[in-house]
């Protein structure tokens, strides 16, 4: 019965802004971790969620896209994927079922092969929900001549649920056999902090239609008990913008829509956390850290 042995490992969703990485880990791991928005570069951290199944355990890795960088964060966080895909056991390429595939996809695939050679590869097709049958199938051949004839493709709908333990499946059988990494029941092994400042950065990125992604972090000040109601706990958090004119952006008219973040941001984290909290956020510039190394190191990359 070798087929029961019990597999585990690392493997990371990769492909272009947009491709349904995020709702695919959310889906997989059964709880909101990984940050979904519609805008590019918003990951900036290597968040884990962590898949428990009977036979295996996935450690998903998730890692800032792969661009050609323009600033010093831009290398950085390149430098950091780098790392990432040498150290996986698995590559996803997410490639959605709804979209051509583009030149972009192309070099993804081409920095892999070039960066990670001995990594496996997987094609996973999103957004199946959102096509016909004929035009899954399509896009299947597709990837597939993409990424060669030893990768397996599969389809999923991560936002109907559709083929998601197929997909766990199959990144499991590609895994060394080996115990589990982590207890049953963690989802994720990032530190709190780091949760709670990517669902502020979230939520203060939903909506806002200009240059806003790369130019804003979030740091946790502190934590400690609200001195109102000693059930809750009161969080600190700077949002860090390069301008004035952003700062003027996040905040709103009169505030309201930093209102709105908070508001947001802070039901995210309650479910996450478990408990109620009061979230006070200020917004802060900091001039062009985005190149300058001294504040980046500031700001954690």
């Amino acid at each position: 019965m070798a087929d029961t042995e019990f597999r585990s490992g690392f493997v990371c969703f990769v492909g272009r802004p947009n491709t349904g990485k995020s709702t695919l880990t959310n889906a997989l791991v059964g709880s909101k971790i990984a940050i979904t928005s519609s805008r590019p570069q918003t990951t900036r951290h290597t968040i884990r969620g962590i898949v428990h199944r009977e036979h295996a355990q996935l450690i998903l890795v998730d890692t800032p896209g792969l661009h050609r960088p323009r600033t010093l964060l831009g290398q950085r966080l390149n430098d950091l994927v780098r790392d990432t895909y040498s150290e996986v056991d698995v590559i996803a390429v997410c490639i959605p079922a709804d979209e051509k595939i583009g030149p972009g996809d192309r070099w993804i695939v081409e920095q892999i092969k070039m960066m990670a050679p001995k990594t496996t590869v997987l094609g996973v097709v999103t957004k199946i929900d959102k096509v016909s049958r004929d035009q899954v199938a399509h896009q299947l051949m597709a990837v597939s001549q993409l990424l060669g004839p030893e990768a397996e493709v599969v389809p999923v709908s991560a936002v109907k649920g559709e083929q998601v333990e197929v997909l766990v499946d199959v990144i499991a059988s590609k895994m060394p056999e080996g115990p589990a990494f982590y207890p049953d029941g963690e989802i994720t092994d990032e530190p709190e902090e780091t949760l709670m400042a990517e669902l502020i950065r979230e939520a203060a990125l939903e909506g806002v239609r200009d240059e806003l992604p790369h130019s804003l972090a979030v740091v946790i000040e502190e934590i400690q008990p609200y001195e109102a109601n000693e059930d809750m706990l009161e969080v600190h958090a700077l949002l860090y913008v390069e301008r004035p004119s952003q700062k003027a952006i996040i905040i709103g008219k009169n505030g309201s829509r930093l209102k709105e973040v908070g508001t947001n941001a802070r039901k995210q984290i309650e479910h996450i956390l478990g408990t109620r909290i009061y979230l006070n956020l200020h917004v802060k510039v900091a001039k062009d850290w985005q190149r300058d190394p001294k504040q980046l190191g500031k700001l954690g990359f």
